[in-house]
């Protein structure tokens, strides 16, 4: 039986969410995995279970805090404690600021950054009381560098990186790590089917969601005393997009 670490993956179901699931599998992890939809959920968990981990489903909307609380409270029921929170759920936007959707803009800035807020603030807590974890918030190269076609998309991501920092140096003294991780282009659900950024992937050679993942799960097993606090991996011949 699983008696690993225990951790909340937000977004958990597909994707750069679903390879970070199972690598921590591998370290005998028990998480939590939350998702708008669990569509496919059980088929990753018996993944999860077969690597050695165990992990359960919870259907949530990041945007709202209220569920972002009851993913802490599944973690606490089901194993008595919060290790770790990969916060990864994430939409993007492809559009210019002169003819986007401002409802489509909420969305993307509700998920992405006060979606990200919010799963901190929930288990938090928490890791206070137990005095250790380790938050580690799924960001992009996008928040280090601009270009033209996803300005609203790139703005969450520096949101993102300049969140991460700052609650870094507010959890310094409790001894609760902060990660943020950069990828750069990664071939995945969201890429794929994405007609715009589609073509990118062939143009070069992609990040797997798993090499994303390995990253991970480094910067989580590094000693107490070494702050990883900031990832940035990107394909060996990716320029910035011009979509």
């Amino acid at each position: 039986m699983a008696d690993g670490p225990v951790g909340i993956v937000t977004g958990g179901l597909k994707g750069i969410g679903a390879a970070c699931a199972l690598e921590f599998g591998r370290l005998e992890s028990r998480m939590v995995l939350a998702a708008r939809s669990l569509a496919g959920g059980q088929g990753l968990v018996s993944r999860i279970r077969e690597a050695g981990g165990d992990a359960v489903l919870e259907s949530v909307d990041v945007r709202d805090p209220v569920a972002q609380e009851r993913l802490a409270r599944r973690a606490l029921d089901e194993w008595g404690r919060i290790d770790f929170l990969l916060a990864n759920a994430g939409v993007a936007d492809q559009s210019r600021v002169s003819e986007g959707d401002p409802e489509r803009w909420r969305d993307v800035v509700e998920t992405n950054l006060l979606g990200v807020i919010y799963s901190c603030r929930a288990v938090l807590p928490t890791m206070l009381d137990q005095g250790s974890g380790h938050i580690l918030i799924m960001s992009s190269v996008s928040g280090r560098e601009s270009y033209v076609g996803e300005p609203v998309y790139i703005a969450t991501k520096w949101g993102q990186v300049g969140f991460a920092h700052a609650l870094r140096l507010e959890l310094l003294e409790p001894g609760i790590r902060v990660t943020v991780i950069e990828p750069g282009l990664v071939d995945t659900p969201l890429t794929r089917d994405n007609p715009k950024v589609r073509p990118l992937l062939d143009e070069i050679e992609p990040l797997m969601a798993e090499d994303v993942a390995r990253a991970v799960v480094f910067a989580f097993q590094e000693p107490s005393r070494v702050a990883v606090s900031e990832i940035v991996i990107r394909p060996q011949r990716q320029l910035l997009p011009q979509l």
